[in-house]
């Protein structure tokens, strides 16, 4: 089994950074990309962007300049530094990931949610 856990949501002022932390942990052989999500209320969930395995990134446009993501493979881990937030920001943030599993299948993984608040 495999299982995405995310961290680093809260509160935080119009302005203000925070950095989200995606860990993948699990029967694991490799990961290929590596993605964020947000979710609004009364919203589709949206892609924020996304990184391969060998670090190409994406990212929407509502964030580009303002967000970063990165990925540390020795850690199975995907990170979101979110900078200059603003409240449209605000929403449930999921990790997603596609991983091949140890039994050779390729699975793409969610993980459960971290809520970013951006409000003052």
């Amino acid at each position: 089994q495999v299982q995405l856990v995310e961290s680093g949501g809260g509160l935080v002022q119009p302005g203000g950074s925070l950095r989200l932390s995606c860990v993948a942990s699990g029967t694991i052989f490799s990961i290929n990309a590596m993605g964020w999500y947000r979710q609004a209320p009364g919203k589709e969930r949206e892609l924020v962007a996304t990184i391969s395995s060998v670090s190409s990134t994406n990212y929407a446009d509502s964030v580009k300049g303002r967000f970063t993501i990165s990925r540390d493979n020795a850690k199975n881990t995907v990170y979101l530094q979110m900078n200059n937030l603003r409240p449209e920001d605000t929403a449930v943030y999921y990790c997603k990931a596609n991983i091949w599993t140890t039994m050779g299948s390729l699975y793409h993984y969610w993980g459960q949610g971290t809520q970013v608040t951006v409000s003052s």
